[in-house]
């Protein structure tokens, strides 16, 4: 079990739903770190790492490419490169828009629009470790935008499908937080009373062309639907439509 805090992840915690020479797609678990930070808490690259140093008993340091990001407190699918050239393509695919990402969030109250883009401008403090909406002229602020879609309100909640069409540091949580209906469980955003367990925030779904065989990958992973507030929406409905 994953808590809020002080995480320890091995390698026998691993989820792994696809890998190959070119590409390994696991499941994030919450409240990991993607890679090393101030925390030193262990963090999912270098478990990868060393998953595939064992697995295939490779000797000396194993490469893993690093693509994409998910914040720490985020879930859900990630891929990987296991080769430079494929971190490359994909990484490619990424600036391209040719790699999606799929997210699901549960947000405290119902935004006025059922459906709508949001476009902000986001400048990071790293002293703090917080983003914030800024005016676009701004020096250091970053497009941000994403399209979203309310699926489905339960209990004073609503259940969000999120496209990012950029992929900012905090951004989903930022950018819902600004139609007053931040994302549920956000330690950082949301506010005192909305501190209940976990963001609810996940990475549901990603697709994207095969750095080598160009075949189309997709991958679904499900949030924790036994868990409050996801237990509240059937998200397994939603999702067969993805």
């Amino acid at each position: 079990m994953f808590g809020n805090e002080g995480v320890q992840m091995t390698v026998e915690d691993l989820k792994v739903i696809y890998e190959d020479n070119q590409v390994i797609v696991v499941i994030k678990p919450q409240n990991v770190p993607v890679q090393a930070d101030s925390s030193e808490d262990v963090d999912l690259l270098s478990i990868v790492k060393e998953y595939v140093k064992v697995k295939y008993d490779k000797p000396g340091d194993v490469y893993i490419g690093l693509v994409h990001r998910l914040d720490r407190p985020t879930g859900g699918v990630m891929v990987f490169a296991r080769t430079s050239k494929a971190a490359a393509r994909l990484s490619e695919s990424i600036k391209s828009g040719e790699m999606s990402k799929k997210y699901l969030a549960v947000v405290v109250g119902e935004p006025c629009e059922k459906a709508g883009k949001l476009v902000h401008y986001l400048k990071k403090n790293p002293m703090n470790n917080t983003v914030m909406t800024v005016p676009q002229v701004t020096e250091g602020a970053k497009r941000a935008e994403l399209d979203y879609r309310v699926l489905d309100t339960q209990k004073g909640l609503s259940l969000v499908d999120i496209d990012l069409i950029t992929g900012r540091s905090h951004q989903a949580r930022v950018q819902m937080t600004s139609l007053r209906t931040p994302i549920f469980g956000d330690r950082r955003y949301a506010g005192e009373r909305f501190i209940k367990g976990n963001l609810a925030l996940w990475a549901v779904t990603v697709k994207f062309e095969h750095p080598v065989s160009h075949e189309k990958m997709v991958f679904t992973v499900y949030p924790p639907t036994d868990e409050i507030p996801w237990k509240y929406f059937d998200v397994d409905r939603f999702l067969r439509v993805h």
